[in-house]
C-alpha cells in the first residue's frame, strides 16, 4: 500500500470516532472508503427492520450524492435474501468482488445492470463488504464501484484496498453500533423524563398540560431565536445540543409536584371542602336556634325573619369570597362584621358565626392558598433541586439541575427560592420563567382561576418586565413577536 493510502487508513478511526452527527458520519465512512479505494461511486446500506436501507449513495461521473443530510434516498429497501449481492455479501459474511459486473456469472447482478440502463452509466469492477459488529450482529453494507487507476481508467479493486475496506467496514459497524446504543440510552432517558413528568400532571386534574405545553411553545422560541440571530448574521444561540439541554429543564421543572400534597395543588377556592361545609351547617344551626327562641318567645318573628335574611347574606358573602380571584375592599369589611356575629349554642355557650381559621383564609386578597400553604407549595422547587442532584447528568445536560429549579428566580430579586436577582439569573432561566408565567396566565385548567386571553396574559409580561423589572425586558418582547405559543392552537386542529 502506497503511503498516502496508509497515511488515509490511518486517519480513518480518528476520523469516524471524531464526528457526532449520525448521518454525517454514515457519510464520511463512505467517503472514507471511496477514497481510500479510489473509487468512482458507493453505496452505504444498514440493516432495519429485516431489510437493507439505502443511507448514503455517491457517484462522481453522475454527480449523484444523498442521505448526508439525513434525506432518504427516494429508492425501496433491499430485501435481505440471496438475491442481491449486498444481501447475499450480508448473509455469507463475505466480501464480493467482481473484477467485471457485465462479465460475470458467479452471482446475479441485474441490480446493477438494471441501474446502468437506466442511469447511461457503466459498472465495472465492484466489492461488496459486509458491516458486523464486535458481536458479529449483521449492521450493514458498504458496496463500492469502478476503482480508478492513476491514469483514471476503471480497473479491478486490488487485493490491498479490499484488505484495508474490510478493516474500515468493521471500525465502521463498531461506531455506528455505539452511535445507535448512544441514541438508545439517550431515548431511554428522555423517555423516562417523559414519564417522570406525566407523574407530576397525573396526580392532579389541573395543570396537567402544563410541562407539556410549555416544551411545544419553548421549542419553537428557541428556533424563533436562532433564527433570528441568523438573519441578523450572528451565530444561533441555541445548536440542538443547548436546546435540548433547555428543553429537558422544561420537562423537569415541576418535577418537586411530586410530593406536594394534593389538598394544597388541588385547593380551588380559600376554604377546604370541609370548612365550607362546616360553615353553612353553623348557618343552619343558627336559623334552628331562632326558630327555637321564636317559639319560646325569647324573639319576634321580625327579629327571625331578619336572623334568616342576615344567615343568607352571610351565606352569600362567603360564597362569593370563597371562589374570588381577588377579594375587595368592601367584601374585606362584609368579612370583619360577619366575624363579630354571633350565637349561642345549647349549652349556653357562645360562638361565633365565622370562626378565626375560617375568617383568615377567607381574606387571602389574592388566590387561594394562605401563607403557610402557599409555602408549602413553593417548597417544590426546592424538592426538585434535590430530586435532580441525584441525578447524574451528562455533560451536554449539566445546567438542567441548576435551571430547572431556578424557574420562580424573578431578576429583581422577589423570586425564590434563592432570591436571585440579575446576572445571577442566566438566560435559559428567564426562558423558562416566561414560558412558565404565560402559561399559568392562559392555562384554563387551574383550580383557583380561570385563564385569561392572550393579549391580556402578554401584556401582563409586559408589565412585569418593564415597569416591575421581574422578567427580562429584551426576552419578553421577543417571546411576544414569536407568537411561539400559536402551535398549541394548531396542534388541537
Amino acid at each position: 500500500m502506497r503511503e498516502e493510502k496508509f497515511r488515509a487508513f490511518l486517519e480513518v478511526g480518528v476520523s469516524l470516532s471524531a464526528e457526532r452527527n449520525y448521518n454525517r458520519l454514515l457519510e464520511r465512512i463512505l467517503l472514507c472508503v471511496m477514497e481510500l479505494s479510489n473509487c468512482d461511486a458507493g453505496t452505504l446500506y444498514l440493516l432495519e427492520g429485516g431489510a437493507l436501507h439505502f443511507k448514503i449513495m455517491r457517484n462522481n461521473t453522475m454527480h449523484t450524492y444523498s442521505g448526508g443530510d439525513g434525506s432518504d434516498c427516494g429508492l425501496p429497501p433491499v430485501a435481505l435474501n440471496r438475491e442481491s449481492v449486498c444481501a447475499l455479501s450480508l448473509i455469507d459474511d463475505k466480501t464480493l468482488r467482481i473484477a467485471d459486473v457485465w462479465h460475470c456469472e458467479e452471482y446475479d447482478l441485474t441490480g446493477p445492470m438494471r441501474y446502468d440502463a437506466i442511469t447511461g452509466y457503466h459498472t465495472q469492477s465492484m466489492i461488496v463488504v459486509p458491516m458486523r459488529n464486535r458481536e458479529g450482529g449483521k449492521v450493514g453494507v458498504l458496496q463500492l464501484i469502478n476503482a480508478m487507476d492513476d491514469e483514471g481508467r476503471v480497473c479491478p479493486f486490488e487485493d490491498e484496498v479490499v484488505l484495508a475496506v474490510e478493516s474500515v467496514a468493521s471500525q465502521a459497524a463498531i461506531t455506528v453500533q455505539n452511535v445507535r446504543y448512544l441514541a438508545q440510552i439517550k431515548e431511554l432517558f428522555h423517555s423516562f423524563v417523559r414519564a417522570m413528568s406525566s407523574a407530576v400532571d397525573e396526580r392532579t386534574p389541573y395543570n396537567g398540560s402544563h410541562t407539556r405545553h410549555m416544551a411545544l411553545y419553548g421549542g419553537r422560541f428557541l428556533d424563533f431565536l436562532n433564527k433570528r440571530a441568523e438573519a441578523e448574521g450572528r451565530g444561533v444561540p441555541f445548536d440542538p445540543a443547548h436546546k435540548e439541554e433547555v428543553l429537558m429543564s422544561i420537562w423537569l421543572h415541576d418535577l418537586g409536584k411530586l410530593v406536594t400534597p394534593l389538598e394544597v395543588m388541588n385547593k380551588m377556592a380559600r376554604l377546604l371542602p370541609e370548612q365550607r361545609t362546616a360553615f353553612l351547617h353553623r348557618m343552619e344551626i343558627v336559623r334552628l336556634r331562632g326558630e327555637i327562641d321564636l317559639l319560646s318567645g325569647r324573639i319576634t318573628k321580625e327579629e327571625r325573619a331578619a336572623l334568616i335574611r342576615d344567615t343568607e347574606e352571610a351565606e352569600k358573602l362567603v360564597e362569593a369570597v370563597n371562589g374570588a380571584g381577588f377579594v375587595t375592599d368592601e367584601r374585606l369589611a362584609g368579612l370583619v362584621r360577619l366575624r363579630e356575629r354571633t350565637y349561642t349554642e345549647a349549652d349556653g355557650g357562645s360562638r361565633p358565626w365565622l370562626s378565626d381559621e375560617e375568617y383568615a383564609m377567607l381574606c387571602i386578597r389574592k388566590g387561594t392558598l394562605s401563607e403557610e400553604e402557599r409555602s408549602v407549595m413553593e417548597e417544590h422547587v426546592s424538592v426538585t433541586d434535590k430530586l435532580l442532584s441525584q441525578i447524574q447528568f451528562s455533560e451536554d445536560l449539566c445546567h438542567v439541575r441548576e435551571w430547572a429549579a431556578s424557574h420562580h428566580e424573578l431578576l429583581n430579586g422577589s423570586g425564590y427560592p434563592k432570591h436571585l436577582q440579575g446576572d445571577e439569573i442566566p438566560p435559559e432561566v428567564r426562558i423558562i420563567t416566561i414560558l412558565d408565567i404565560f402559561d399559568a396566565l392562559t392555562a384554563d385548567d387551574r383550580p383557583y382561576k380561570p385563564g385569561i386571553p392572550v393579549e391580556r396574559a402578554l401584556s401582563i409580561l409586559q408589565i412585569m418586565a418593564e415597569k416591575e423589572g421581574k422578567l427580562d425586558p429584551a426576552l419578553t418582547a421577543l417571546f411576544t413577536e414569536s407568537r411561539c405559543w400559536e402551535a398549541l392552537e394548531e396542534a388541537r386542529i
